[in-house]
């Protein structure tokens, strides 16, 4: 083993018997064993948070279904770089002396950071068979990748490794450095509970820890100096990351505008994406407020693309004005309480006929039928058939 890989990289497994976590993909009948026994590798979107194992897994998809492994990062890589995956590919469906044809698998790490364009390019592609692209992100892909490319992928959640999960990794590490008598189970728990999930911060804090450890043991004041870091109270996807957002919520719906940025810093100080932040308050803003205050939804969607164009901390203060606004503004339910009634009553009614009279009517023959029969031009005209299908006259939104 090469002893000038970080210990991150060398504790990278091979197989997916040597994954820890992620036991919803990797289980017997979970999707990856599936796709990794029928050996046809499928397009796919691994999305999940830092070091939770998405370079690792389409790595071993690659490496058991016997694929041509080609790995670039959307941060570097040029169009040029994806012409030339595309020859690759095709060389490797050719039949040849030296082997069988086999597939190519593309892993873009970063993907969402590939504009519309470059995203656009790789869609006849995938869609022809030529090559399976595998993409990484950390991203809601809902919102990072285009329509079109999304629907031709499947979406696997990775989630962030339990506190046992990282211990177990870190006693793995411990084993192969022959460093076990080095560190007691406390540091080790620490450093567990520091890394936030993130198997490569894990690592990363243990190598340094027993790099400044020298021959001596692990202690935790020596773990704190190479983490750098206090003890954190959050994660992007456990138990403290929705508990911080439901009071961030419930103190805005409540108008209390102490607990509303209280806890907003606190969740922005967590290191949560302020996008994701920005558009809760857009939904707040038409689900809480509506037509008592309608101009919370443009402050809202405002603050998002202040976000997106400025970026932290400067956009922390679009982030505070809009959170304040919105907890100080009158509160209304009745635009969410209406769209479910008027959802419920399109579920409960889908083929009621549209009235005649609110039909068009470009040709003769359906005027003569009634189409559009007793319809005026006129600026809030009311027809006194009234507006809705005849099964549905006593409905109300409200």
């Amino acid at each position: 083993m090469d002893n000038s890989q970080p210990l991150a990289e060398k504790m990278r497994p091979k197989t997916l018997q040597a994954v820890v976590g992620q036991t919803h993909l990797l289980g017997e009948q979970a999707i990856l064993q599936q796709i990794i026994a029928s050996k046809k590798p499928t397009s796919m979107i691994l999305w999940g948070p830092p070091g939770s194992g998405k370079t690792t897994l389409a790595r071993i998809i690659a490496s058991e279904t016997g694929a041509d492994f080609v790995e670039i990062s959307a941060v570097t890589a040029k169009k040029a770089d994806v012409l030339d995956v595309v020859v690759r590919a095709r060389e490797n469906l050719r039949p040849s002396t030296i082997g069988e044809p086999r597939q190519t698998i593309l892993f873009v790490d970063e993907i969402h950071r590939f504009n519309k364009a470059q995203q656009d390019a790789f869609l006849p592609h995938v869609e022809s068979g030529l090559i399976t692209l595998i993409g990484a992100t950390t991203e809601n892909p809902s919102f990072e990748v285009i329509t079109p490319l999304l629907s031709r992928m499947r979406v696997l959640t990775l989630q962030p490794h339990s506190k046992d999960d990282i211990i177990a990794i870190l006693k793995q590490a411990l084993k192969i450095e022959k460093a076990k008598q080095k560190i007691t189970p406390n540091v080790l728990d620490y450093l567990a509970e520091i890394s936030g999930g993130d198997a490569r911060v894990a690592l990363g804090n243990l190598e340094l820890s027993l790099e400044l450890a020298g021959d001596k043991k692990v202690t935790l004041e020596l773990v704190k100096t190479a983490a750098q870091r206090k003890l954190p109270g959050y994660d992007k996807t456990g138990e403290y990351h929705y508990n911080l957002i439901s009071a961030f919520i419930k103190s805005l719906r409540g108008s209390d505008p102490n607990a509303t940025l209280y806890y907003l810093a606190r969740i922005l100080d967590a290191g949560e994406d302020p996008k994701f932040v920005a558009r809760r308050m857009i939904i707040f803003a038409s689900e809480d407020i509506g037509i008592a205050a309608s101009a919370a939804m443009t402050l809202a969607v405002s603050t998002f693309q202040a976000v997106e164009r400025i970026g932290m901390p400067e956009a922390g203060y679009n982030l505070f004005h809009c959170a304040l606004a919105l907890s100080k503004a009158p509160k209304s339910r009745d635009a969410a309480n209406a769209m479910q009634n008027a959802v419920r009553a399109a579920q409960d009614f889908p083929h009621a006929q549209v009235p005649l009279h609110l039909r068009n009517a470009p040709t003769k023959l359906m005027k003569d039928l009634g189409y559009q029969q007793g319809t005026k031009w006129e600026a809030d005209f009311k027809h006194p058939k009234g507006f809705l299908p005849d099964e549905l006259q006593d409905f109300r939104v409200l």
